[in-house]
């Protein structure tokens, strides 16, 4: 993952998962300890409340069956980690690639 994509992705991370007074991550394995700990947390305190954010953050459902079950690779939360960061590179790969085109004809929509 190159510097300035680490850089995009942590930021679409740490607000969700309130992880601004963390020092930034310098490399993504960093990163995913990160994630992984505070996923950890959740699991244990808040399950519903992480479900929720893991909707919310586009996660898909068919991905996060197979990382939580008991004969999965690697324990849930580094499996949680992993589809998070990686749906959170997509979205910053796609605000960096697609540039909409501005609106036209908006007369008498302002606010």
């Amino acid at each position: 993952m190159t510097d300035e994509l680490l850089q995009q992705t942590t930021a679409l991370v740490r607000g969700p998962f309130e992880l601004e007074n963390t020092p930034p991550p310098a490399t993504e394995a960093e990163l995913l300890t990160l994630v992984a700990e505070r996923i950890a947390e959740l699991l244990e305190k808040q399950p519903e409340y992480l479900m929720s954010l893991l909707y919310r953050l586009d996660v898909p459902e068919k991905k996060i069956h197979p990382v939580m079950r008991p004969d999965a690779p690697e324990p849930a939360n580094y499996g949680l980690a992993r589809l998070v960061i990686e749906r959170q590179k997509q979205r910053a790969e796609t605000k960096r690639t697609v540039k909409p085109e501005p609106l036209e004809d908006m007369e008498g929509w302002e606010w």
